[in-house]
């Protein structure tokens, strides 16, 4: 689960509007473990947990979401972080990260399972805001919007704040010794999952 997740923080970087919005709202860099670890429970509730847990958390993102706004410093253009096409990509993103990985540690899945499993999580779209027929119904969309997103994609100085603190978190001193071995194997994997266009846009040749 915390390979996929921050293979998705990668994926989610690359779209310009989205990152700004994490960047100029975030505590990233003073406090970075908490943020990972708030991460990590909010999609740990909404996988494992109960419906009424789900139902819960999905109501917490979004009263923080409602609260948040970002500047398009290009165009000086304020726009929510609830914006429908931003939650759109993080939401994408993300399922997009957990079916690959899931794929590519080996675990059978067959292609009516893949589709499932899309078509389920549009009820994760929901939780956090979206419209779920918005939402990819299947493997096939998902694949068609992330060809119709690319356009829209790059890796900003914004986004590179975001791969430097995902190599080398900040953490308190006894955690180091995790950071230097066990973090860096996970998001040296994470990185190198990452599809190849992404690689392209973050100016790097993509694993062999």
């Amino acid at each position: 689960m915390w390979i996929a997740g921050i293979r998705a923080l990668y994926l989610q970087a690359l779209h310009p509007r989205a990152v700004r919005g994490v960047v100029q709202n975030s505590d990233i860099r003073q406090d970075a473990w908490g943020r990972l670890l708030r991460t990590a429970s909010f999609v740990g509730e909404t996988t494992y947990g109960t419906s009424p847990a789900a139902e819960r958390a999905g109501a917490r993102i979004r009263g923080i979401h409602r609260r948040l706004s970002a500047t398009d410093p290009d165009t000086g253009e304020r726009y929510g972080v609830d914006d429908p096409e931003l939650l759109l990509w993080v939401h994408c993103a993300e399922i997009d990260s957990y079916l690959h990985l899931a794929r590519r540690s080996g675990y059978p899945l067959t292609g009516a399972q893949a589709d499932a499993y899309v078509s389920e999580q549009r009820e994760s779209a929901r939780l956090v805001g979206l419209d779920p027929a918005a939402a990819p119904a299947d493997t096939a969309g998902l694949a068609g919007y992330f060809d119709a997103v690319r356009p829209r994609l790059a890796a900003t100085p914004e986004a590179y704040d975001v791969v430097r603190f995902l190599a080398a978190p900040p953490v308190p001193r006894p955690l180091l010794p995790l950071r230097l071995g066990v973090w860096r194997a996970v998001a040296g994997t994470a990185y190198a999952a990452l599809p190849p266009w992404a690689h392209e846009l973050y100016g790097r040749r993509a694993p062999s």
